[in-house]
Formats: structure tokens, C-alpha cells, sequence
């Protein structure tokens, strides 16, 4: 291929408000309907699913069949990150979140009509396990790709904050999903819940599907991708395209990303992710449990506690944006990073304390320092960090790896120290290693705030 292209023309620091606009709403209902579609997901399958899907098994095996599908969704969230993630880079940001977002709902509102294990036998669960394959593997890349497209948008000057916009979708899908699952549970007895309550939550998720699969068709397509200089056409060139346009290889900016070593600013990124993530599995997911079974505490303590720190946190996320947009985004790490830290043997002081305000206090304190907050970093954070050739892809993948490696693993863990040593320091010591790393990370990463997306390297 001989094809020659121009170099980025300068663009305009603003970019037109109704379009900004559109991508932000956007961005917003497909992470609420990722972590609703989630959260749905992991109630039902606490709540009924051992009951309709695995019947003739004893309970306690049943509920750990029902958890285990909730669980193979982990898996094919990594690979979806990996293919839509190289799509995303190849032939743009704007197709595969339409792909994704259609692929999610539609798995989520086809669990609401299948049928049960009374129905059609195995075949049930089997089902029941391919949908959430479908659904995991479309989530995979719908928060980074809503990540990178909002980050591809928004100006320099208010990208953290216009990036962090993604981070609410979280707390909106999260707290929807649990307020129709607590309507379901106490204003209908169970037979009817069993029968065909269960259905209402994931058939509700279709309205957003088609909410959402209408702002998304209307899209333009990010503008960093349309600028790039290794894209022709709608269509990013492969090495091997590149190296045949000779005058295109010996460019700067393609020479610049075609001959960086790659890794180290994944690496960072992923110890930047590692303290929100971790953190978020032992505060939202295991505290909750810890207070309920080892500390004997009313089991509407912890939920109510997270409730309350998901709504602060609709306060909490929009000023953490702009204050990295003042500050930068390394110092907020560091500080946030060492604040968590400094806080994690206080906070379960007061978790154990016994007494329902200071845990109530603990905890949402905790999910806001130390998830929350993270959370609106990382948003802006790991997109300025990647290079726009493969930005979709690489912060797919440390968001998934990330996840993976401390929000699934880290309750698992948490459990069995607990377990062993009978106490609860090693939550501690969790929350703080955690932290260390994200405060590592940061010290020896790059500060990003206003780098220019359409470099095609990465920052470091």
C-alpha cells in the first residue's frame, strides 16, 4: 500500500456542545446498564436461581451452581475485552459500542423469558449459562470503550470531569438494580417471585436497551480516531500496511508509536487500577458479608451502608474530576492512595466497633475514598495514558486483568485470612497493600492531564 496520509490538523479546543452532550449520555447508560445487567445478575442468582435453574440438587450445592454462572461472566469479559477492544482501535470507537450495548441488553432481557428447569430439564441452565456468557462477553469492552470515547471528546481542560461522567452510570445501574430487587422482595411472597416475578428486572433492562441502542446509532465517531494518522479511510493500517507506504512509515508521529517498546504503561496502569479495584471487592462485596456472618450484624447494616456511600458518591465523583482537571492527576492519586491507606486500620476499628453509625460512617467513607474516588481517576487517567493505535484495546484489558486479579480474587483471599487468623487485620493490611501499589504507581508514572489523545504512542 502506498497510500500517504496528512498529519492531524489542529482542532478546536471546544468541541460542539449537543454532540459532547450526546456521547455523555451515552457513556452514562451503557455503564449503568453493564453494572445493572451485573447486579441483577448476582442477586437473582443469590436470591431465585438455585431454586428454578438447579432444583434437584441440594441447596447449598444449588446456590453454588447458581454463583458459578455468575462467575463464567468474569471470563468472558476478558475476551470480549481483547476482541472488541482490537476492533474499537481498527475500525473505531463508534460501531462496537453499538455492538456491545445491543449484545448486553438483549442477553439480559432474553434471561427474563427463558424457561425454567420445570420447563425444559438441563437445557434451562445450560441456557442460562450461554446468555451470560453473551452478556459478560459484550461487558467486557462497553466501560473502556464509553471510557475512551467520552476521554476522545470532551476538551483538554474538563476532560477528568466530562471522563468521570462514566463513573456514575456505576453508582445508577448499581442502585436500580437493587432498588427493583428489594420492591420484588417485599411486596411479593415467594411463590409468585419464584413463578414469574423474577422475570420483571431483566425484561425492565430492555427499555434501557432500546434507550440506549437509539443515542448510540446517532453518534459520530470519535474524533481522535478520525484524525489519526495511521487510519485511512475509517480503517486503522496494520505494520504491515504501514511499513509498504513507505513515506508514511518514516513519518514522526507513525515512527513515534510503530518502534515504542510497549508495556510499562500498561504495567502502571494496572498497579493504578489495582487499588480501586481490590478495594472495591473488600469493601462493596465482602465487608457486607463479614458483618453479616463473622461480626453477627443486622445484614441490612452493610447494604444500607453501601447505599448510602453510592449516592454520596453522585457528589463525590464529578469533584474528584475536577479536581484533577486543577491538580493533575498524579497528585490526586498520591494523596488519595495514601489517604486510603492511612484509613484502612481506623476503618475497621469502627467496622468491628459494633455500633451501626460508625459503621455506617466507615464504610461509606471507605467506598469513597478508596473506590469512588479512584474510580473518576482512573477514568480519565488510563485513556492519556495509552497511545490512540491501541488505546481501546490496552485499557480494556488492564481493567479486566485488574479486575479480575483483585475484585474477584481479593474476596476469596479475604475470606480464607479471616478464616485462618480469626480476626481482622488482614482486611486491613488488603486495603492497605492495595493502596501502596495504586501509590507506586503513581509515583513513578507520568503525569497526563491535558496530554494530546491523537498520539498514537503511549505516555511512557
Amino acid at each position: 500500500m502506498t497510500e500517504s496520509i496528512a498529519p492531524p490538523t489542529a482542532r478546536p479546543e471546544t468541541k460542539p456542545t449537543k454532540e459532547l452532550a450526546k456521547v455523555a449520555v451515552s457513556g452514562w447508560l451503557g455503564t449503568a446498564m453493564e453494572f445493572m445487567d451485573f447486579q441483577l445478575y448476582s442477586l437473582a442468582a443469590a436470591i431465585v436461581f438455585n431454586k428454578i435453574f438447579f432444583p434437584d440438587v441440594s441447596p447449598v450445592i444449588g446456590l453454588i451452581a447458581a454463583m458459578a454462572t455468575y462467575g463464567v461472566g468474569y471470563v468472558a469479559r476478558l475476551a470480549g475485552a481483547v476482541y472488541f477492544g482490537r476492533m474499537g482501535d481498527r475500525i473505531g470507537r463508534k460501531k462496537v459500542l453499538f455492538i456491545t450495548i445491543a449484545l448486553m441488553g438483549a442477553s439480559t432481557t432474553l434471561i427474563g423469558v427463558l424457561p425454567t428447569y420445570a420447563m425444559i430439564g438441563i437445557w434451562a441452565p445450560i441456557l442460562l449459562v450461554a446468555l451470560r456468557l453473551a452478556q459478560g462477553f459484550g461487558a467486557g469492552a462497553e466501560i473502556a470503550g464509553a471510557t475512551v470515547m467520552l476521554a476522545e471528546f470532551a476538551p483538554a481542560r474538563r476532560r477528568g470531569l466530562i471522563s468521570s461522567l462514566v463513573c456514575l452510570g456505576t453508582n445508577s445501574g448499581t442502585l436500580a438494580a437493587s432498588a427493583l430487587w428489594a420492591l420484588l422482595v417485599s411486596t411479593l411472597p415467594e411463590d409468585q417471585l419464584l413463578s414469574w416475578g423474577w422475570r420483571i428486572p431483566f425484561l425492565f433492562s430492555f427499555v434501557l436497551m432500546i434507550f440506549a441502542v437509539w443515542v448510540r446509532r446517532s453518534l459520530k465517531e470519535s474524533p481522535v480516531f478520525e484524525q489519526r494518522a495511521d487510519v485511512v479511510e475509517g480503517v486503522a493500517l496494520s505494520k504491515r500496511e504501514i511499513a509498504a507506504a513507505d513515506e508514511l512509515a518514516k513519518t514522526s508521529t507513525i515512527e513515534a508509536a510503530l518502534h515504542q517498546r510497549k508495556g510499562k504503561a500498561f504495567l502502571i496502569a494496572l498497579g493504578l487500577r489495582f487499588g480501586q479495584a481490590g478495594n472495591s471487592g473488600l469493601v462493596q462485596t465482602f465487608l457486607v458479608g463479614y458483618l453479616a456472618t463473622v461480626l453477627l450484624v443486622d445484614k441490612s447494616v452493610g447494604t444500607t451502608a453501601i447505599v448510602y456511600g453510592s449516592l454520596l458518591g453522585f457528589l463525590t465523583i464529578p469533584v474528584m474530576g475536577m479536581l484533577g482537571d486543577r491538580f493533575g492527576r498524579r497528585p490526586l492519586y498520591l494523596v488519595l492512595s495514601t489517604l486510603t491507606a492511612l484509613f484502612a486500620i481506623p476503618m475497621m476499628l469502627m467496622v468491628t466497633s459494633g455500633n451501626t453509625a460508625l459503621i455506617t460512617i466507615a464504610m461509606v467513607i471507605g467506598l469513597n475514598l478508596g473506590v469512588l474516588s479512584l474510580f473518576a481517576m482512573e477514568s480519565v487517567t488510563m485513556a492519556e495514558f495509552f497511545g490512540a493505535r491501541t488505546r481501546f484495546t490496552q485499557l480494556a484489558l488492564a481493567k479486566e486483568i485488574g479486575g479480575i486479579l483483585a475484585t474477584a480474587i481479593g474476596p476469596l483471599l479475604a475470606a480464607t485470612l479471616t478464616a485462618i487468623t480469626g480476626h481482622w487485620w488482614p482486611l486491613a493490611a488488603m486495603l492497605i497493600g492495595y493502596s501502596l501499589i495504586t501509590l507506586i504507581s503513581a509515583f513513578v508514572g507520568p503525569e497526563v492531564r491535558g496530554r494530546d489523545m491523537v498520539r498514537l504512542e503511549d505516555a511512557v
